[in-house]
């Protein structure tokens, strides 16, 4: 019988998940957790779209990194924490609650942000979330005595930079920003630091390979959604041509392609060391970003067929281009595919430069799918090479 297996179904001893667990799988509340997530996602990745098309695409891109940070960490926390210590009873499920509710604030948030630098109800949907992320870890702590060292390290890296976050709010305007990315390293710090005591916590490698899968289709999902909505917009509008279906038949593979290459069969474990699990985790921001901000892309490119956008062909082409070349880029460093400068790592950067060569063509989007699925087609090959 597991460990963490009720006598009273109602409050279960936090223990600690075992690594051992055969079949663990992602539960129901992980994935309505991803799908009140994906809103924030969503809503970041239209005022980015909205950003593109009108030509203010620098302030809405460093809009767009910093919020989407916001979303991923606090997405991130919650993940890696329920892969160590997730019991599924009563209070547990009542703080996931809490966290849902600061995860709406947060996403209500997301527009007065990115439009205008108001991060007032992200941080105070932050606030929340942490709370009841303290008490969570407050419960582990009380519940596995060989890691309390490792947990009093993350509740006081919480409490700390959730107090830094507060004081941001009152930053002179002239800091905000260098103190916005002084307070991201000290997240990323956090989890480095608390797991230097030597007693790491045993989050679930097969788990968290699941966890992150699953979120990457939710996201894919988002972008598949915002392009269809444009694409509508088109047809409805009667305006179908040459250039829409070569961005429809770009976006397709685009899509499908970058649904391959995340789940390659051969690389769906991953190892529990320290470095794997932070190459891992703090990959996947770029893997993220760049998938919303692609969908982002593949609107604004219906919207400059439509003759709807203020921005130049080369900008909208690159709201596409470069996030997918980004995107690639992340793939193969979180997967460990880029350790010699070997023919796997020539071809990347072959895929790479043609990507983004592409942006000063008239049908980038459909060129970025082709070269994207001609890389993928160079994985399946090279890999069934290694094994005959």
């Amino acid at each position: 019988m597991s460990t963490h297996t009720p006598k009273n179904p109602l409050v279960v001893p936090m223990r600690p998940r075992s690594r051992s667990e055969v079949h663990r799988a992602s539960t129901p509340l992980e994935l309505f957790f991803d799908l009140v997530f994906v809103v924030a996602v969503a809503l970041a990745a239209a005022r980015l779209h909205h950003g593109v098309i009108e030509n203010h695409v620098g302030g809405a891109l460093l809009s767009y990194v910093m919020v989407f940070f916001a979303i991923w960490w606090a997405w991130m926390n919650f993940s890696w924490f329920a892969s160590a210590y997730d019991t599924d009873d009563v209070p547990y499920r009542l703080l996931v609650m809490v966290q849902l509710v600061g995860a709406l604030v947060l996403a209500a948030g997301v527009p007065s942000a990115v439009e205008s630098q108001n991060w007032l109800l992200v941080t105070v949907g932050y606030s929340i979330l942490r709370l009841a992320l303290i008490a969570q870890w407050y419960r582990a702590w009380q519940c596995d005595p060989l890691r309390r060292k490792t947990i009093i390290r993350y509740m006081l890296g919480l409490v700390l930079t959730q107090l830094a976050w507060i004081g941001l709010l009152f930053a002179p305007v002239a800091l905000k920003l260098p103190l916005f990315f002084a307070l991201v390293l000290m997240e990323l710090v956090v989890p480095v630091f608390a797991e230097m005591t030597g007693e790491q916590t045993p989050w679930h490698p097969e788990h968290i390979v699941e966890r992150f899968g699953l979120f990457t289709i939710i996201v894919l999902g988002e972008s598949i959604l915002s392009a269809s909505m444009a694409i509508q917009a088109a047809m409805n509008s009667g305006a179908m041509n040459a250039d829409f279906m070569q961005m429809i038949a770009g976006g397709e593979l685009i899509v499908f392609a970058r649904w391959w290459t995340e789940f390659e069969q051969s690389e769906h474990d991953i190892d529990a060391s320290p470095s794997t699990a932070l190459r891992w985790g703090y990959g996947h921001y770029f893997i993220y970003a760049s998938i919303a901000a692609m969908g982002a892309g593949l609107a604004a490119s219906v919207d400059f067929a439509l003759g709807e956008a203020h921005a130049s062909r080369e900008l909208v082409n690159a709201s596409v281009a470069v996030p997918v070349a980004i995107c690639l880029l992340s793939i193969a460093v979180v997967h460990g595919r880029i350790k010699s400068a070997g023919v796997n790592a020539l071809v990347l950067l072959l895929a790479l430069v043609a990507i983004v060569a592409s942006i000063w063509t008239g049908y980038s989007v459909l060129l970025t799918g082709l070269i994207l699925s001609a890389f993928l087609a160079f994985r399946l090959w090279l890999s069934r090479a290694k094994n005959t």
